[in-house]
């Protein structure tokens, strides 16, 4: 997405070829600096879950790691766990971005994606048992954090946002199914999950609703030029997943189809911003 150029990014704003050493040093940093972020947020996830993750029927996607029921490790240790990280992430993002100089709109999407990440599962915000973690979840994973990665490389337009909604969409139709395992265990900590607080019939309609509303995005974006026609076409992909996932949605355990759905759309999307920007464009 960094590298198509316009109307995602601003123009000349991407500093050089891509594949040149220049560019993947710039690639590494933005790595390094997310790495530490990332580990500092799924610290306090597992801090702020082990209580649900005790109560809950796992599957392969949901129900929590089970990492301290597996490994007999205490609270108190996921707590040092979750301070260390977050402390050891602020310094290396200070010190590289004083280092390598990353840019400012990187920098502020990355703090913005570490202050939503703690404040997701962590008190006294913890949006999560407020209603709105999902939608949280969604703009963190989805919307910042792609952003993030265009921004390492080059500077960010609006329409570098609305080519996401499609996808954070799709991942919010993902959290209601993953979610929805999980409601009697979140219900009894306090986690207000859409899964705890509406009905199946809503849950339901949401997704539809969601759904829909994914597809009709895609073809705007694609008839306004946002989307190349091969990024438009792997929007596609997910369809029949999508469909399985509404059909069983609420009445099996397991939300495999809304998380294949996601997969698909995640791997053949990102192989087509890489088909039109390195062979198209």
């Amino acid at each position: 997405m960094a590298i198509t150029g316009p109307p995602l990014t601003a123009v000349g704003s991407a500093p050089v070829e891509m594949g040149s050493i220049q560019f993947l040093e710039t690639v590494l940093i933005g790595i390094i600096t997310l790495l530490p972020v990332a580990v500092a947020i799924h610290y306090a996830n597992e801090y702020a879950d082990v209580e649900t993750d005790a109560l809950t029927t796992r599957t392969p996607f949901s129900g929590g790691s089970g990492a301290i029921d597996q490994t007999g490790l205490s609270r108190s240790f996921l707590r040092s766990a979750t301070v260390r990280s977050a402390l050891v992430a602020s310094i290396i993002v200070a010190g590289v971005a004083s280092v390598a100089g990353l840019p400012l709109d990187s920098l502020a999407l990355l703090a913005a994606i570490f202050g939503l990440g703690l404040a997701y599962s962590l008190p006294p915000i913890a949006f999560v048992r407020r209603g709105v973690g999902e939608v949280v979840n969604a703009v963190i994973g989805d919307v910042l954090l792609p952003l993030y990665g265009v921004a390492v490389v080059a500077s960010p337009r609006p329409a570098a946002a609305l080519a996401v909604v499609p996808f954070t969409l799709l991942v919010a139709c993902n959290l209601l199914a993953t979610h929805w395992p999980d409601r009697t265990a979140d219900a009894g900590v306090g986690k207000r999950t859409l899964a705890v607080r509406w009905s199946p019939a809503r849950i339901r309609r949401a997704f539809a609703t969601l759904a829909v509303t994914a597809a009709i995005v895609t073809v705007v974006l694609w008839l306004g030029d946002v989307l190349p026609d091969a990024v438009a076409l792997a929007h596609l992909a997910p369809v029949p997943f999508v469909l399985w996932s509404w059909i069983v949605l609420t009445r099996q355990h397991s939300p495999l189809p809304a998380v294949l759905a996601m997969v698909v759309l995640a791997v053949l999307g990102t192989i087509a911003w890489w088909w039109t920007a390195v062979l198209v464009s």
